[in-house]
């Protein structure tokens, strides 16, 4: 643990509920809260299964879970490496305002070089104006001229079944 109080750790199987209650969170904050269908079950499956989809890094203050990162692997063909995407960076209100957000992204980033990424990126919802100003400060630049784009439920089954 850092001087501050402050450590970052891999999620282990057995935190899948912390993981778990800081979606929920996130997803209250984002006013999304209807939209979080994951379950324990799934978490675990898709995380410490025979094929993780993502990973983990859960953020401690004085031994208590104060935030988490959420991200996978991407590839990118123009420059044909892997890169990192962060799917999602919540730190909770009580512990906002020690660094600990910044400290989850510098270890992202150091995980992306050393794993030979050429890109590390994420979206942000586009009203969250601290979270904007907070990646700014970090040297990220928005993608002028990509929208993101999604597929799900009826519209992704039609798809699969060449209905459309």
């Amino acid at each position: 643990m850092a001087a501050d109080g402050i450590a970052l750790r891999p999620a282990r199987p057995g935190d899948v509920p912390l993981v778990l209650a800081l979606i929920r969170e996130l997803a209250d904050f984002e006013r999304l809260a209807d939209a979080v269908v994951a379950d324990e079950a799934v978490l675990t499956a898709s995380l410490f299964g025979s094929a993780p989809a993502a990973e983990v890094v859960i953020a401690e203050a004085d031994g208590e879970a104060a935030g988490f990162a959420v991200f996978f692997h991407t590839f990118s063909t123009f420059v044909g490496r892997r890169g990192l995407y962060l799917e999602d960076l919540f730190v909770r209100p009580a512990y906002r305002g020690r660094g600990i957000g910044a400290r989850l992204m510098r270890h992202l980033a150091a995980l992306a070089v050393e794993r030979g990424c050429g890109r590390f990126e994420w979206t942000v919802l586009d009203w969250n104006a601290p979270a904007l100003a907070f990646y700014r400060r970090l040297g990220a630049a928005p993608q002028p001229g990509w929208t993101v784009q999604r597929l799900e439920g009826d519209a992704l089954r039609a798809l699969a079944a060449g209905t459309v």
